[in-house]
């Protein structure tokens, strides 16, 4: 309701308040995230639209596979991290504006690493002491802080965060590889650290604890889990002295349980040269070739091997900007975010069925598989230097008990 602007007490209802609530917010739920976050601010009415739960449901049952996504780009220079993002779904002036996004508790934790991106959310750790993690909706600044867990005086960890759609919850995992310090003086020549000991640490979100569910009898690449698929976060298993096949893990947030996924039948991924990515709800391996050239395989049939197929074939590019210069503007070895020497890295297939890339943590390409064309994205205020992250800009929350 809207006061008439003659003074005089009067109300007048405008076209879309005489709707059904429910054609309101089924309406509200197809805008791009960015025009929702200025419909909010209009007035007091339209701000409670845009806090109805209801809107969050159905924003997140329009996110299909086949819709542009939000980017979220990750600058992590020491001690100034920062959050900027661009909304690919838009389809006005703002589609080629990067803007920076606020993060509430940056006071605290000035730098971070993304854990991982879920249905709206996102899930920020220390990058610093590995104690602090937060879960945080960049676009209506609800944050929770994670209780702490059991730490070790030597580790290392490994993160995954996801949302099963049986049980409806939120899980943080936490993959906690250590060693006892007393015998740290015997891996003292090694030419890696070797962390003999684990804990498989799990928070569920709207709990007050967390659980260990024991050791984990797998060495994960010491990445966050790259993808999400049917409930299961996925990571690459390092090879082991007996075991030098490096394999596909996945962990099911209902029963808890690690399960080896099978590979493709592609010849490369016993080498760290591949990552796993999803392409339109299905889990998917980018594999390098030489001179840049990628490989894309995606599993069709979930765990079943033979629907493994190759779907695209990407021929190496060079963006023009990385021709030139490459060690302007770039900070010497404090670079943390690492792209295993790799050029190019898969994002994401966008709704025209061009393919999303990501080269040297600083230009974003798309490329159209039926020409066989690249394309350098311009995007005004973009950071120099970044990691993105393909994220479903929504205006979703946890309830927790209070």
């Amino acid at each position: 309701m809207l006061e008439d602007d003659r003074g005089v007490g009067q109300q007048t209802t405008t076209e879309m308040e005489t709707l059904p609530h429910e054609i309101i917010v089924d309406i509200l739920s197809r805008l791009p995230i960015t025009s929702l976050v200025q419909f909010k601010f209009v007035c007091k009415g339209w701000r409670a639209l845009a806090q109805d739960p209801l809107l969050a449901d159905m924003q997140l049952s329009w996110k299909a596979p086949t819709t542009n996504p939000c980017l979220i780009l990750h600058c992590d220079f020491p001690i100034r991290n920062q959050l900027y993002f661009v909304d690919l779904s838009v389809h006005n002036h703002d589609k080629d504006k990067v803007k920076r996004l606020y993060v509430p508790f940056q006071t605290s934790m000035p730098e971070f690493d993304v854990v991982g991106t879920c249905n709206g959310l996102l899930c920020l750790s220390d990058s610093l002491y590995n104690d602090a993690l937060y879960v945080y909706n960049p676009f209506t600044m609800d944050f929770m802080e994670l209780p702490k867990s059991r730490q070790y005086s030597d580790q290392e960890v490994v993160f995954g965060f996801g949302f099963h759609p049986k049980t409806k919850q939120y899980k943080v995992v936490k993959i906690v590889y250590y060693r006892n310090t007393s015998s740290s003086s015997s891996y003292s020549r090694a030419r890696r650290v070797v962390y003999p000991q684990s804990d498989v640490q799990v928070f569920t979100l709207g709990t007050s604890a967390w659980r260990s569910l024991g050791k984990v009898a797998y060495q994960l690449i010491r990445r966050p889990s790259e993808a999400l698929v049917n409930g299961r976060l996925h990571w690459v298993s390092r090879p082991r002295r007996y075991y030098p096949a490096r394999r596909l893990m996945s962990f099911d947030l209902e029963d808890e349980q690690f399960r080896e996924v099978p590979k493709p039948d592609c010849g490369g991924l016993n080498r760290c040269n591949f990552h796993l990515c999803v392409l339109r709800g299905f889990l998917a391996a980018a594999v390098y070739g030489n001179y840049g050239k990628l490989e894309i395989w995606v599993m069709k049939d979930y765990n079943v091997k033979e629907s493994w197929i190759k779907e695209f074939s990407i021929g190496a590019y060079m963006p023009k900007c990385l021709k030139q210069n490459l060690v302007r503007d770039r900070p010497l070895k404090i670079w943390k975010n690492p792209s295993n020497g790799k050029v190019v890295r898969l994002l994401c297939l966008l709704d025209n069925g061009e393919i999303l890339l990501e080269y040297k943590n600083r230009v974003l390409v798309s490329y159209d598989p039926k020409k066989g064309k690249f394309t350098d994205l311009v995007f005004q205020g973009i950071p120099h230097w970044f990691q993105t992250v393909v994220h479903a800009g929504s205006f979703n929350w946890i309830n927790t008990p209070s």
